[in-house]
């Protein structure tokens, strides 16, 4: 009879502490491999567009009688960005005959790149140099104003 005993004792299971370290280990890794699964998916839906104009500038073309507005767009966002319209002092470009970029309609500006935008104002609109508000209009429906002063 003892002996049945002493064989029953040798077959022990694990201990409580260690079966406690197995399961918590086994719980932090998949709680990682869930974090970053559901990263993946979140980064897929949660792309935005943001540009910023580095600078912008004018001049005035006296042979071809316009006003030459180079700006510096940068897209910081993490999706491509297209300029599709501009306006002026709240007005659409349309009424003041602008051009963007030799007479393309829409600027593609992809994402983490910088893309030089033309904006070509006939000078007879503003003729005294003023300060006007320059504001690119995205496909994504986003707008992003400039102050230039013409001079």
């Amino acid at each position: 009879m003892k002996r049945k005993t002493h064989l029953l004792r040798a077959k022990r299971g694990v201990s409580p502490v260690i079966s406690t370290v197995i399961l918590v280990a086994v719980a932090i890794t998949v709680a990682v491999a869930v974090s970053y699964w559901m990263g993946g998916i979140a980064g897929q839906y949660t792309r935005f567009e943001k540009l910023e104009i580095d600078n912008a500038y004018a001049v005035r073309d006296t042979v071809l009688g316009q006003w030459n507005v180079t700006m510096s767009v940068r897209n910081t966002g993490s999706t491509d960005s297209t300029i599709s319209a501009v306006y002026i002092n709240g007005k659409p470009g349309t009424e003041y005959a602008v051009e963007i970029t030799d007479d393309a309609t829409d600027v593609t500006v992809a994402s983490g790149a910088i893309v030089t935008v033309h904006v070509y104002i006939d000078t007879s609109l503003f003729e005294a140099a003023p300060t006007v508000e320059i504001k690119l209009h995205t496909a994504a429906g986003l707008d992003y104003p400039q102050m230039v002063t013409l001079s």
